[in-house]
């Protein structure tokens, strides 16, 4: 049984009438006419789907992202990836099964794919903690990454998680420090890394295995620091407001897109990736290929450079540079107003050392921050 969303009556009532119709106990055989009126109604459903798809808010899109139905992780390695060898554990504490990590074959070249995995059913969901970490998932993250480091392999993370786990036991783990230390891993890397959005790209836990060479987004995957209900509780105190929480966050992938945290957005079908999770596949395939492609004569230097300056170019005009119209100048700028006006205070008697002191603090605790 198909699974819609909220927004999806109108279409979820002519997939009823078009399953009647295609129904061999109701029909005496298909006529000419039925495959007419088939014809008719798939055609007024792919209508109604473009129409409502091409113009989802937020908070829809966010629904869409969370679909029961929608391609996991699990799915996208065991149809992407040739000999997928599962490994486990972290070496320090245990195994955490919300992330599926291990290596295997893409275009016949070796890959280490970590994926966070929600669940087909409630049953795996359960035992999959919702796609939600705890910090010996990180830690085993980090494990593998520093081995397919040593041996020159290429890394392909899926990023599929509410957030992390926020359980005592978590916490009483080390939850902070799993994650802060699997974004500094990630950022040291000196291989090429690929992290791919495929639904709910939440908080830390997504940014933790997310802080890649190159980020991509299925089209209706979100990428936030928050939920939009919690956003919502925080700032108006009503979990109802997710629409005006999610408009705010800027969460969707054109609006990520055009902010260049995300480096390309890959297209869905008509309705959403569960609705043809070959396409989708597909669609993913080209992307990583392109990419991986694109690295293969990149020296690890270039590598390291070329990720370290994508997440310093967020909200900036530019990231690492050399020439002289770099945030040195800035910097140099700053300064030079502090000396402008220690300058002024001298001429002027009538302020005090103190008052003169307290403002180069003051100056001092901003440039620093």
């Amino acid at each position: 049984m198909k699974n819609y969303l909220n927004f999806e009556t109108e279409v979820k009532e002519l997939e009823l009438e078009l399953d009647k119709l295609k129904d061999p106990y109701n029909n005496e055989g298909i006529s000419e006419v039925n495959t007419n009126e088939i014809s008719m109604f798939e055609s007024k459903i792919n209508e109604k789907l473009v129409k409502i798809y091409s113009n989802l808010n937020p908070w829809q899109i966010t629904q869409v992202a969370r679909h029961e139905d929608r391609p996991k992780a699990k799915y996208f390695i065991e149809n992407l990836f040739e000999d997928f060898i599962s490994l486990s554990g972290d070496r320090l504490y245990g195994e955490d099964n919300s992330v599926i990590t291990g290596f295997a074959r893409f275009e016949n070249k070796s890959v280490l794919l970590i994926g966070q995995e929600k669940g087909e059913n409630l049953e795996e969901r359960l035992e999959r903690n919702f796609g939600m970490m705890r910090p010996e998932g990180y830690r085993k993250s980090v494990r593998l990454m520093k081995l397919a480091n040593k041996f020159k392999i290429p890394i392909i993370t899926f990023i599929d998680t509410p957030g992390a786990y926020p359980g005592v036991g978590a916490e009483e783990r080390g939850q902070a420090e799993a994650i802060a230390r699997s974004i500094e891993s990630c950022m040291e890397l000196e291989v090429p890394s690929i992290s791919i959005i495929i639904g709910e790209g939440g908080s830390g836990g997504a940014i933790a295995l997310a802080s890649s060479n190159k980020v991509i987004m299925l089209e209706n995957a979100i990428y936030s620091v928050i939920s939009p209900e919690g956003c919502a509780t925080i700032l108006w105190r009503d979990p109802k407001k997710t629409l005006e929480a999610a408009k705010a966050m800027k969460l969707t992938s054109k609006e990520l897109y055009d902010l260049k945290i995300v480096d390309e957005i890959v297209e869905e079908p008509v309705g959403g990736a569960h609705r043809d999770k070959e396409k989708t596949l597909e669609n993913i395939r080209v992307s990583i290929k392109k990419h991986l492609e694109n690295f293969q004569n990149v020296s690890k230097e270039e590598i390291i450079l070329q990720r370290k300056n994508k997440f310093l170019q967020i909200g900036r005009s530019g990231g690492f540079s050399s020439k002289s119209d770099g945030p040195t100048d800035s910097i140099s700028f700053q300064r030079n107003n502090i000396a402008i006006i220690i300058e002024t205070f001298k001429k002027n008697k009538k302020v005090s050392i103190i008052s003169l002191v307290f403002i180069i603090l003051i100056l001092g605790y901003f440039y620093l921050s």
